[in-house]
């Protein structure tokens, strides 16, 4: 059995401020131990219900946060960016079974998270055909081009519910829960817990109960909070629709991402 774990950090446990996310400000090495913690949870659950192969893309920043010597023995990992569409989940393939996401966080336009945004903080929100599209959605639907099923989801509150109103077969763990420029956080140890049971849970599931809807059509829409970015939005196919506005549609989700790649 074949696991693809994306891990990201603003939805990690505690997480509240900026800082605590930035790599050589002091707030970030606590941070930094959590989300491998998190992340190796994870990896022990899946372990536990009989994977034997599991390949984490450290998916914040510069991509090079995880602590390898915390994740268990059995992970490989993938540091930096592939410079490629694919982002957030470089490596996946159609013959992993299934793809968990950890420490992922409310997108832009959502407020269930103080550190919301979507791929970066220069829009007020990315819509892919009417729904506010946070991270977790853009990279879901990779996983369903694929075929593989989204198990398992981590990070705050907001986002849980958002996905188990998609897929109420996904197994979620809300480690926090925003409250305007603040959070209230579970236990971090608690937060362990949950996440290797629900990781170790999932897996004895019927596995294609949790694929992720693959629309046969995409309508993008995305609103910048400077509008000279909607100008410089150039990209086949992109219309510009309002001063800091712009559409695009498609039919095959790789034209998306390379917008996306393009655009965001």
């Amino acid at each position: 059995m074949k696991i693809y774990l994306s891990a990201d950090i603003e939805g990690t446990t505690g997480i509240t401020l900026w800082e605590e996310t930035e790599n050589g400000h002091p707030r970030y090495p606590y941070f930094q131990q959590q989300m491998t913690k998190e992340v190796a949870a994870a990896c022990e659950g899946a372990l536990a219900a009989g994977c034997d192969d599991i390949l984490i893309k450290d998916a914040h920043d510069s991509a090079c946060n995880l602590i390898p010597s915390i994740l268990p023995e059995e992970a490989r990992i993938f540091r930096g960016w592939g410079s490629d569409i694919m982002s957030m989940m470089a490596g996946l393939e159609k013959d992993f079974d299934g793809v968990f996401f950890t420490g992922y966080h409310a997108g832009a336009g959502m407020d269930t998270n103080p550190l919301s945004h979507t791929m970066n903080t220069r829009n007020n929100y990315v819509r892919i055909n009417g729904l506010i599209a946070p991270e977790l959605m853009i990279n879901s639907l990779t996983a369903a081009y694929f075929g593989v099923p989204v198990l398992l989801v981590t990070g705050d509150r907001g986002l849980c519910e958002w996905m188990q109103r998609i897929n109420p077969n996904v197994e979620t763990v809300a480690v926090s829960e925003g409250r305007g420029r603040g959070s209230i956080s579970i236990h971090p140890n608690k937060a362990l817990r949950l996440i290797r049971e629900a990781a170790e849970r999932t897996l004895k599931k019927d596995l294609k109960s949790c694929l992720f809807p693959l629309p046969e059509h995409f309508k993008v829409e995305i609103s910048f909070k400077d509008h000279f970015r909607a100008k410089g939005a150039a990209y086949p196919g992109v219309r510009q629709t309002g001063p800091a506005e712009i559409v695009y549609e498609a039919d095959d989700y790789m034209d998306v991402l390379r917008m996306l790649d393009h655009v965001l």
